[in-house]
């Protein structure tokens, strides 16, 4: 392994995979928002009374875990150019591929997919909370805002949290497929380096260093973050 091509400034290229770090860990956040929002409205959907909203959410968590991320990264990718190159054919009279943004290319398909595992997680939570207490709330007279933000809220919060911790790293390591649409984050500038040093074991090595300190970081802030919630709970 050549630790002299890791140097900052012209001759290195320290600064650069810094850089693809920084740029996926701002892809997995805005992916992971995305599919905390995503998840909720799943959520929702999945625990109405009404069939056709089940069903539009089994649909979507369904298919969305059952096929690969990077076949959902492709379908968006070439299918969103073409199909925004011909509405620009027909109303201005354009021609050619549109190319669509990387970053909100990329955000969107791994957010997707990070939606549909974040919808299971936190319905998961949401029936774990014991019924016992959402009838004891009603008891009392809590109205369905006061239940939520004081029983059912923080309840599927504390549960769904070692499950979202587990979604958080799936979406960190999914964004590397997004290095075939040519968004420079960890892999595709492992890829770049190495391809013009000649050198692919030293930066692919990195490039795993780099992606094995997020998740460490990660790990330890889920594990804090769980041991918060669950004080002043009773273990069985």
């Amino acid at each position: 392994m050549n630790f002299g091509l890791l140097g900052f400034g012209i001759e290195g290229w320290g600064d650069e995979m810094l850089r693809g770090a920084v740029m996926t860990l701002l892809v997995s956040m805005a992916a992971y928002g995305l599919g905390i929002l995503l998840g909720i409205l799943g959520t929702f959907l999945k625990l109405s009374r009404f069939f056709i909203c089940r069903l539009l959410a089994d649909i979507y968590t369904t298919i969305v875990r059952g096929i690969p991320e990077l076949l959902i990264i492709y379908l968006v990718f070439f299918g969103g150019g073409i199909m925004l190159a011909r509405i620009n054919a027909l109303v201005f009279g354009g021609s050619g591929f549109i190319n669509l943004p990387v970053f909100v290319t990329g955000m969107t398909c791994i957010g997707f997919s990070s939606g549909a595992y974040s919808a299971e997680v936190i319905r998961g939570a949401v029936l774990a909370v014991p019924k016992g207490q959402i009838e004891a709330a009603k008891a009392i007279g809590m109205t369905p805002f006061t239940i939520f933000k004081r029983v059912l809220g923080p309840q599927t919060a504390r549960l769904a949290l070692p499950g979202m911790g587990n979604v958080w790293q799936l979406t960190l390591k999914h964004t590397s497929l997004i290095s075939v649409i040519g968004l420079v984050e960890i892999m595709r500038q492992s890829a770049v380096a190495s391809g013009s040093t000649r050198e692919p074991f030293t930066f692919y090595a990195i490039g795993g260093l780099l992606y094995l300190g997020i998740t460490s970081i990660s790990n330890r802030g889920f594990s804090r973050a769980e041991k918060w919630a669950a004080k002043g709970v009773r273990s069985e």
